[in-house]
């Protein structure tokens, strides 16, 4: 994401979850997302409603529809999202995920683990609640990607996980460095 570049960390968490919190409001289903140079391409199935109102052949069809989130886009509806969550504490970190969409928590949480394998470039799609995640990831031998299956349980579980992981707990170990999380510290690329 060239909005992120240079910068210590790429945030695919707090992206994702902006994505799929504007996709939970859509009511898309089976989502597919790639990056691109610029931003986003999103994919998915959404409800199409008959014109009027009135009954007829198109209600309850699906469409395709492509959206796409150039930088700029993901920039302002990250702004909006800190904006309506002001200055969380940990209960209002819980009380979000209580009130999040279903998008909104698998994108996140899908971000964590992209955050944490520091990939080049990512694509994945979702059916039926399970992932698949491609990472295009570099290293001393050149870029390769690889893949990722996460189903439905992996994803919940993660979300059930998730609201732990952002409240960090301190403790004189945590503050001296001692790595008791059970985390490795990360080497140097």
């Amino acid at each position: 994401m060239r909005i992120y570049e240079g910068s210590p960390r790429q945030d695919f968490e707090e992206v994702f979850r902006s994505i799929g919190a504007f996709l939970d409001q859509r009511g898309m289903k089976e989502v597919l997302l790639a990056e691109a140079p610029d931003g986003f391409i999103v994919q998915g199935l959404v409800s199409a409603t008959a014109a009027g109102g009135a009954w007829s052949e198109t209600m309850g069809q699906q469409a395709k529809e492509t959206l796409t989130f150039l930088d700029d886009d993901i920039a302002r509806f990250m702004e909006e999202a800190v904006a309506r969550r002001g200055a969380a504490t940990p209960d209002d970190d819980k009380a979000s995920w209580a009130k999040a969409g279903y998008y909104e928590m698998a994108f996140r949480v899908l971000g964590r683990y992209m955050d944490e394998q520091k990939p080049r470039d990512v694509f994945f799609f979702e059916q039926g609640g399970a992932f698949v995640v491609r990472l295009l990831m570099g290293g001393q031998q050149g870029s390769k990607h690889t893949l990722a299956e996460f189903t439905r349980e992996d994803i919940e579980a993660m979300i059930a996980n998730g609201p732990g992981l952002r409240i960090q707990p301190k403790t004189t170990e945590a503050a001296e460095g001692s790595g008791a999380s059970g985390t490795p510290a990360a080497a140097g690329s």
